[in-house]
């Protein structure tokens, strides 16, 4: 039975020996966390000093002992339950959010601020919502203007009275707009301005909520969330951003507990429709000598790959290896093929470290994506690069194309050819709007068989108001138009807090727009809870492996001490593999598939398996006898021929 995570007393004078497990939900599903054992012969201690056992997440009981043997302890454990944290899901703790009752609840923020209530004309009321609170919400129409604003910090604000819980995710939305106001000069839809949403806790601590660009005569949908260590006494909501002067337009702002399990369970269903298909084994005309043969079926590979990133010095590092070997497909290079790391002096090549990986993944069987070949931010850019003027710049792009991309021909399936387009414009404020095209035109020309992405991140998290997908999608539509072969969209994924729904609003919109397959390019997920890293690193994934139109994920390092962002590892510097990293192998159990049986009397086998490839082993009187095949995607069923 499932019980709450919290502190269980037990003070019965019993010998007891029970084991106690967290479970993602139903006490059938795999457990997400280690066996808690709990032990005790003789007598319990008498009251106040009872056995105590603290658990973190859900429980569920999984001795017999305990409810076989002493039933009466039952009410003892529902009595924990009952004293344990509840959170309420998917309910709005902004009050009045629609404004059914004008401005009650909410306050100005700012000595010249000024809040009123309008309705918006019909025809501008969005119609697309990522809201995932009522599958039939839309927007309501009526907004809050705040007007007057003497300052970027100056808005609208409304104090949270029902308890924040610590430990849970929190979802921001709404829809926020610009209006006129004295500041204002730009004509619908042409630029914007950064809106915030954050929230001031005990008056002083401020959390970032989510953020936007906003634009006049449009409304844009905030996607933002949090998560609090610790409860606050006292919180508030607060809209802010866009300069001084400049009126705000607020519409059904909601912040609300998000339900992950509920979530997964959806995906789960999505992913047996997305990434699974039906298979029949036909044994054929051997089938009256076989039938009822013992069949059993093995998944060797999968057709989604995951990968991670290497380094020198991490290849020399036994724990990592064997992680690495056992648990990725793919490889990427840190910075050993990054231009600053190639030719760090002007006509000094060192291509020696990327030589060396490269032939540790050939060894191992492992393909490699190439990042990058530029990088649009300043910062990273070489001083000597720096100093060059145009011309020679330009022509320094061009033997640095010639080569990286003759050397290595083939060697790489992917390339990230200029990274972070969306955050920098180095070589553009340089070289001209063309430069990014070209450098897609001519690696295509060098090495036509390589897949070239674009790489950016923040695009997936939805509170960048710079790195939006509908930016994203611009960008690629203003490549294409310009001869560029852009045949992939990377989002890197450094993640903190991450929704699941907003994730795949992300998702859903990129492929809609470009029909080009999306790549997690750089996964980590940062939180210093190791518990709370699983589960957060669980709603990355399995929104990206339900999602049509992503085809594999890198993660950005896996090893405590080899890696970009703290607070983001699955093995522990010491080998030890922590509960990120298991629920990362849990995952990838459960998206493998076994199968055993019989041949039915009309000389088949059928399963239900995920995509990849596969052998089948069929046990006869005269012998095992092993067929390979594989599963690709389709919606109709697959009938293989088992010519034996």
């Amino acid at each position: 039975m499932p019980v709450c995570g919290g502190c269980f007393e037990f003070a019965r004078r019993l010998g007891v020996r029970c084991a106690l497990q967290p479970f993602r939900g139903d006490p059938d599903e795999r457990p997400i966390g280690p066996l808690y054992k709990v032990s005790r012969r003789g007598p319990w201690p008498s009251q106040p000093n009872r056995q105590r056992t603290s658990f973190p997440t859900k429980l569920a009981l999984i001795s017999d002992h305990l409810l076989g043997f002493f039933p009466s302890i039952l009410p003892l454990i529902q009595c924990a339950m009952a004293c344990t944290q509840e959170v309420v899901f998917d309910v709005n703790l902004i009050e009045n959010s629609a404004l059914e009752d004008g401005l009650a609840g909410w306050a100005p923020v700012g000595s010249c601020t000024a809040l009123s209530v309008h309705e918006e004309e019909p025809a501008k009321v969005p119609t697309e919502t990522i809201n995932d609170v009522a599958e039939d919400y839309r927007p309501s129409g009526r907004y809050i203007l705040a007007s007057g604003r003497a300052d970027e910090t100056d808005g609208l604000r409304q104090a949270i009275k029902g308890a924040l819980k610590p430990r849970v995710t929190y979802r921001v939305s709404g829809w926020i707009s610009l209006g006129g106001g004295a500041a204002t000069t730009a004509e619908e839809g042409a630029g914007g301005h950064a809106v915030c949403v954050n929230l001031r806790l005990d008056d002083e601590c401020v959390v970032k909520g989510g953020a936007v660009c906003a634009e006049v005569g449009r409304w844009t949908e905030i996607k933002g969330a949090f998560r609090l260590k610790k409860s606050p006494c006292a919180a508030a909501v607060y809209v802010q951003g866009a300069p001084a002067g400049v009126d705000v337009k607020v519409m059904d702002l909601q912040v609300y507990a998000t339900d992950r399990r509920a979530r997964f369970r959806k995906l789960r269903r999505k992913t047996d429709k997305v990434r699974k298909r039906d298979v029949v084994l036909n044994f054929g005309s051997a089938a009256s000598g076989i039938s009822g043969a013992s069949v059993r079926v093995f998944q060797m590979d999968s057709s989604f790959p995951f990968g991670a990133c290497i380094n020198p010095s991490v290849i020399q590092n036994p724990a990592f290896v064997d992680f690495f070997t056992k648990h990725f497909d793919w490889a990427v290079f840190e910075n050993e093929l990054k231009w600053y790391h190639t030719e760090a002096q002007q006509g000094q090549l060192n291509y020696a470290d990327s030589d060396a990986l490269l032939d540790f993944c050939d060894q191992h069987g492992k393909p490699v994506r190439g990042h990058c070949i530029f990088w649009a931010v300043e910062n990273t850019v070489q001083q000597w690069v720096k100093n060059l003027d145009d011309d020679q710049l330009k022509s320094a792009v061009q033997e640095r194309l010639q080569s990286l991309l003759t050397r290595y021909a083939g060697r790489f399936p992917h390339y990230d050819v200029n990274n972070e387009m969306l955050h920098g414009s180095y070589y553009r404020s340089r070289l001209g709007d063309d430069i990014d095209a070209f450098m897609f035109r001519e690696t295509a020309r060098l090495d036509p068989g390589a897949t070239l992405f674009v790489n950016d991140y923040n695009v997936e998290g939805g509170s960048d108001p710079n790195a939006t997908p509908e930016k994203y999608i611009e960008q690629i539509a203003a490549l294409q138009q310009k001869g560029a072969a852009v045949g992939g969209i990377g989002l890197q994924g450094h993640v903190t807090n991450p929704v699941g729904e907003v994730i795949c609003d992300a998702l859903d919109k990129l492929s809609a727009a470009t029909d080009l397959p999306v790549w997690l390019t750089e996964l980590d997920v940062c939180e210093s809870d190791v518990d709370l890293r699983a589960e957060d690193l669980e709603v990355v994934l399995r929104e990206a492996y339900a999602h049509p139109a992503v085809e594999g994920v890198v993660f950005w390092g896996f090893m405590q001490g080899h890696m970009w962002r703290q607070d983001a590892c699955l093995v522990n510097s010491d080998g030890t593999v922590n509960d990120a990293g298991e629920r990362f192998v849990d995952l990838r159990r459960e998206w493998t598939s076994h199968a055993r049986g019989h041949i039915d009397s009309a000389g088949h086998f059928k399963f239900r398996g995920y995509h990849g490839s596969y052998v089948v082993q069929l046990a006869t009187a005269t012998g095992k006898v092993h067929k390979t095949f594989s599963v690709e995607k389709g919606d109709t069923p697959l009938v293989l021929d088992m010519n034996l």
